[in-house]
């Protein structure tokens, strides 16, 4: 336990994992026991990780911004045919204005909030306006070969109208997808073992999710000013979040133990170097399965002065493409009817942590109590909390 609550402050970079090593060695080897180590102390000290999968191309995450800047730069009404608020936008397109932070009415995360320090707060959403952001949710899951209790949040996938979309979305869509789950997959595989558990506890747990590849889009023709919140201070309701690179800054992570606001640049693959670097965020149904061991990791998109930068530079060097802020995102989930509740050895641990963390002087809040559910009910209770789900 001790080397899972580091007595200095961490670094403000991310550790980087390399998938690499879990998959080209024998489980047992000293080299994957240790990187799968690195993948947990990682996860439990920040919430986040960069990982790097020599199987993911860059050029594929390229093809996939391309066609959603496309696909986003359509009129407004024409993306309103591909909306299906019945099944809490689970599926299809979530047009700007309709999904609300939830921090800026949950009292948890508003004394998250305050017990950072002025200057690493994130910016003001007390007003809880709904996001500017766009969304569509594409389903990546595996059928399951039962009937679920949670039908609406495993409904079939809408493919867009227009003609010039719709002839290329489904092999891109999936194309890019596959990479992220077989990179998020193999992450799961990793912090488990990690975590002194079996490589397949989250995977199996995980294998009839309903994941989602969930690109957000910013217009930032409209809402490009300086400190414009184009996605307000949360965590995500999942187990693991992953992001390809966005052409445009403005992401920030707050990581658990440092207080501070991290400006997120996932880094490049050097010359030579295959495969490609995606940024891997804790969820909350990670912070509940290992009862709090793990964080949901809090983060939010704005525009700053990177952004500025890169709107000046895509204008003058690509004058005719859409000025449209893509996330390259894709929402790994645990399985609707699996029964979520904390694994006893991991509640343990994070008693442990959390006792270690208040005698270093770090003040995490009141104790939270993670209630068995299965895993639908606890993403039908999120859905609500941000305006998803009647």
């Amino acid at each position: 336990m001790a080397d899972l609550v580091l007595a200095e402050e961490p670094s403000m970079d991310l550790p980087v994992i390399d998938l690499d090593i879990y998959r080209s060695n024998p489980p047992s080897s000293p080299a994957v026991q240790e990187e799968c180590a690195r993948a947990a102390r990682a996860l439990i000290t920040y919430g986040a990780l960069v990982l790097h999968d020599s199987r993911v191309s860059e050029s594929d995450n390229e093809t996939f911004l391309d066609l959603l800047e496309d696909y986003f730069a359509q009129p407004a009404e024409t993306l309103k045919r591909d909306e299906r608020p019945e099944l809490g936008y689970q599926v299809g397109v979530t047009l700007e204005n309709t999904e609300k932070p939830k921090c800026a009415v949950d009292e948890p995360c508003l004394r998250v909030i305050e017990r950072l320090a002025p200057a690493e707060r994130p910016l003001d959403i007390s007003g809880h306006q709904p996001d500017p952001k766009c969304r569509f949710f594409w389903r990546m899951g595996e059928p399951a070969p039962y009937a679920t209790q949670f039908p609406g949040l495993n409904a079939e996938n809408v493919i867009p109208e227009a003609p010039e979309i719709r002839e290329r979305w489904t092999p891109v869509m999936e194309t890019w997808g596959k990479s992220m789950k077989s990179a998020v997959s193999g992450l799961a595989e990793m912090a488990a073992v990690g975590m002194g558990l079996p490589s397949e506890t989250f995977t199996n747990a995980g294998r009839y999710g309903p994941h989602l590849l969930a690109p957000t889009a910013s217009d930032l023709k409209k809402y490009g000013s300086k400190d414009t919140i184009l996605a307000g201070f949360h965590t995500d309701l999942n187990f693991l979040t992953i992001h390809g690179r966005s052409r445009y800054p403005g992401l920030h992570i707050w990581a658990r133990n440092t207080g501070r606001r991290i400006a997120v640049s996932i880094p490049r693959p050097t010359p030579g170097q295959s495969g490609s670097y995606l940024l891997v965020q804790a969820g909350k149904q990670l912070e509940h399965l290992t009862g709090g061991l793990v964080k949901a990791g809090y983060h939010e998109v704005v525009v700053n002065d990177a952004t500025l930068k890169t709107v000046d530079a895509r204008k003058r060097g690509l004058p005719d493409r859409p000025l449209v802020r893509i996330s390259s995102t894709f929402f790994w989930h645990l399985s609707s009817d699996y029964d979520l509740a904390p694994i006893p050895a991991l509640a343990d641990q994070a008693k442990a942590v959390r006792a270690a963390n208040f005698d270093l002087g770090r003040d995490e809040g009141d104790e939270v109590e993670y209630a068995p559910m299965k895993v639908g009910q606890q993403v039908q209770n999120e859905l609500k909390h941000i305006a998803l789900l009647a």
